[in-house]
Order: C-alpha cells, then structure tokens, then sequence
C-alpha cells in the first residue's frame, strides 16, 4: 500500500520531531565549500548518465504498465506546488499558531529551500532547452529559449529540496529514509511517464539536495551564508539572506 504524499510526509514529520533530538553537545559540523572540483565532478556525473538516458528509457517504457502509472501518479505528487507549497508553508504557520520558533524557522529555511531550487530549476531549463523523451527527437536535441525544457527536472528538484530540508530539521534516521525514498519515486515516476530522461531526474535530486545544504549552512557557496529567519510583527516570518565580500 503507497501512503498519499501528504500523508507520508506528515508520520516522517511526527516521527522525527518526536524523536530524541540530536546531541546538543556534539561540535557542529564545519560547511563544506564548493570548488570547482565539486561542480567538475557533478557535471561529469550528469553527462554519464546521458550516456544511458536512451537504453534507460526504451527499458521504462517496454516494462510500463497500468501498475506502473498508477504508482507513478502518487509519487509525482511530491514536486507539485499542493503537496511542497502546502508543507512548507504549513510548517511555518503551525509554528507561529504554537508559538515554537524552531518550527518556524525550519518552515521558513523550507521556503528558502524550495525557492532557490526553483529558481535554479527555471534558470537552467530556458538555457540548456533540452528536448523531452515524448517528443521524440533523442536524448541530445538542445535548443535554448525554447519550450524544450527537459532539463533539469522540476519535479525531481522540488521533491528533493522538500526531502532534503525537511531532513534538517528531523531527527530519525527512518524519517530520512522515507522523505529521500518519496523523492526517489517522484524522480523514477517522471522516467516513467516518458516526460523525463534519467539525467534529467540525477540533475534534479542535486539541485534539491545542493539547495537544502546551502540553505542550512552545511555547504558554502561564493560566500553566500545561510538564511537567517526571524518572526517579526504581528507574526510575520522574515527570511534575510547576505553575502560576505
């Protein structure tokens, strides 16, 4: 039986905060920097996948089924506005409403999350222009500033930037395993419906993942620090973000 997203998310949310939370003694963890190397390393990775894209999604659509699409359908839902937009903003309002400023913090490092996944997601789709596996050109047709735009998936990239930074906040390991495994059915349910191509999916997971880690301080980036969030007025929640030149 596949639990609706919505309803997965929320037992990962009460099994981690209900958890023991973590040692508070333990030292923090130093953020990482990103270099070159890094962006090197992914990119490479992103292009052998391409290598596979075609036979991956011959195999996929030989193999699809009515079983298939129907789970397909539950998993998807995870990198849609309804199910991401709902959690995050929820978290935050849950967190004002109980007056827990953690919970509202972590609702609004969410939002950040999510949005510069988007925006990251919108940016690299209009300048790559990569067709979709469903139109039947091939895995290397490229034409930018076009509505091709396969490249990275949405889908993929918000489910792991939920899965990711609900992960921050969460303390049970179980919860993790069920948030990353909810976003890996999102990003197999996109190769599945011939929409996506499996570098497609592989570059989305890292853009969620990349978003929650610099939003939550773990990585660093051209110096940008992670967001500071504050409850302000009236119970509006600010979201700073700077930069240290």
């Amino acid at each position: 039986m596949i639990l609706p997203p919505s309803l997965g998310v929320l037992v990962s949310l009460v099994v981690g905060w209900a958890a023991p939370p973590r040692d508070s003694a333990a030292q923090p963890v130093a953020a990482h920097s990103i270099r070159w190397y890094d962006a090197t390393a992914a990119l490479a990775g992103v292009g052998a996948l391409m290598l596979v894209d075609e036979p991956v999604q011959r195999f996929a659509q030989r193999h699809r089924s009515p079983t298939t699409n129907d789970a397909a359908a539950v998993f998807r839902r995870a990198g849609q506005p309804e199910v991401f937009g709902t959690v995050s903003l929820g978290l935050v309002a849950v967190g004002l409403v109980s007056h827990r400023p953690t919970i509202t913090a972590a609702g609004g490092r969410l939002v950040a999350t999510l949005a510069l996944a988007g925006a990251a997601t919108i940016t690299l789709k209009a300048l790559i222009g990569r067709a979709r596996p469903d139109a039947g050109v091939g895995g290397f047709d490229f034409d930018p500033f076009t509505h091709s735009d396969a490249l990275p998936s949405g889908h993929t990239s918000m489910a792991f930037a939920l899965a990711a930074g609900l992960s921050e906040a969460v303390h049970s390991r179980w919860a993790h395993v069920g948030l990353y495994g909810f976003a890996t059915g999102t990003g197999l349910s996109r190769i599945n419906d011939n929409r996506h191509w499996l570098s497609d999916v592989g570059m989305g997971a890292l853009i969620g993942i990349t978003s929650a880690r610099l939003v939550s301080g773990r990585w660093r980036v051209f110096g940008l620090t992670p967001p500071g969030v504050a409850v302000g007025p009236r119970r509006t929640v600010i979201v700073g973000w700077h930069h240290r030149f």
